[in-house]
């Protein structure tokens, strides 16, 4: 198992780090939260966990161990795959996740994509007695759902930056994606960050 890699930052892409190490340069899949705490040129240090298909190989990359060892128990759970379990941690910390599942908060889950109503439900039953409580803050201190970070606008402004585009660029983006934003939370739900990354730099293409 390969559980860190660390050097210089060689690249960045909206799902993916490319880490150099030892005059390789390793591709990780990470989370735009993780993503938005690297710059190129700058060392980094990832705690990672492998993936083996039969066909494929794939690093995930995050931005401490609780993160890694939470992706990984999220895959204990019956239709949990890598790509939903960093779904998940995508829109919610790992603290977040261990206060939706013992609090019971199925709206918390049914905030990352791809889970509907009755997979919080089986998700919620299957986690209760595997990832433990709250480690970074007491039940109720917290607030359930909370995000990875204290804004998606804030969130998704260091990602682009972190993808080298300039702090007006970033915010002409930001300020192109968020009717999708609001209208995502005006449904009861949690700004998506992944999709608006997305947009967001299908909007900045499109202006170059």
């Amino acid at each position: 198992m390969i559980a860190f890699v660390s050097g210089p930052v060689a690249a960045l892409a909206p799902t993916t780090a490319v880490i150099e190490v030892g005059g390789i340069g390793m591709a990780v899949q990470c989370t735009p939260g993780t993503l938005a705490g690297l710059r190129i040129g700058t060392d980094a240090r990832l705690a990672t966990s492998l993936v083996v298909r039969e066909d494929s190989l794939t690093l995930y990359g995050f931005a401490d161990d609780d993160e890694r060892q939470v992706f990984e128990l999220l895959q204990t759970a019956s239709g949990v795959g890598p790509r939903l379990a960093q779904a998940m941690l995508a829109t919610h910390s790992p603290d977040a996740l261990r206060t939706a599942v013992a609090t019971g908060d199925e709206k918390a889950l049914t905030a990352v994509s791809g889970i509907g109503k009755k997979g919080a439900q089986k998700l919620l039953l299957e986690l209760k007695d595997r990832l433990g409580d709250p480690v970074g803050a007491r039940i109720g201190q917290q607030g359930v759902g909370t995000p990875v970070s204290s804004s998606w606008r804030d969130q998704l402004q260091a990602a682009l930056i972190g993808l080298g585009y300039a702090t007006r660029e970033a915010d002409e983006a930001v300020t192109a994606v968020t009717p999708q934003a609001e209208a995502a939370i005006a449904g009861g739900g949690q700004a998506p960050v992944p999709q608006l990354l997305r947009a967001a730099l299908q909007t900045l293409n499109r202006a170059r």
